[in-house]
This record gives C-alpha cells, structure tokens and sequence, in this order.
C-alpha cells in the first residue's frame, strides 16, 4: 500500500478532500464492529435513531447534503 504524506492531501482542492473523506468514511462504514463508541456515543446514536423512526421525512436526503459540499 502506498502512503500520502498527509501534507500533500491537504493541498487537494475542497472537493477532492471532501471527497477523499467521503472514502475513508465509506470504508470505516463497511466494518462498523472496528468502531469503539463510547456510552455517551451510543445513547446519542439511539436517540436520532428514535427520532428518525418517528419522523424519516425530517431532514435532508444524504445526496443532497453530499452534492451541496462537493459544489462548495
């Protein structure tokens, strides 16, 4: 595997960072059991959880919110 200093990434344009976050993020989703969440975390999580079951049309739609911060 092939290594960027962190420095270079930081130079990429917005988009490209915002992007490259979408990515790692993406992949960190695939294998949630490596997440340590604290209580605190948790019960947050539940919380908007609850809130979402009792309104799933509140909100925006994650494609929305996505290609607002790829347009920034």
């Amino acid at each position: 595997m092939s290594r960027v200093p962190i420095e270079q990434i930081l130079e990429l344009p917005t988009a490209e960072r915002v992007e490259l976050a979408q990515q790692i993020w993406e992949s960190v989703f695939d294998h949630p059991e490596g997440v340590f969440l604290t209580t605190a975390q948790r019960d947050e999580l539940e919380r908007r959880w609850i809130a979402f079951e009792k309104n799933p049309d509140e909100g925006e739609p994650w494609e929305d919110v996505k290609r607002s911060l790829l347009d920034e």
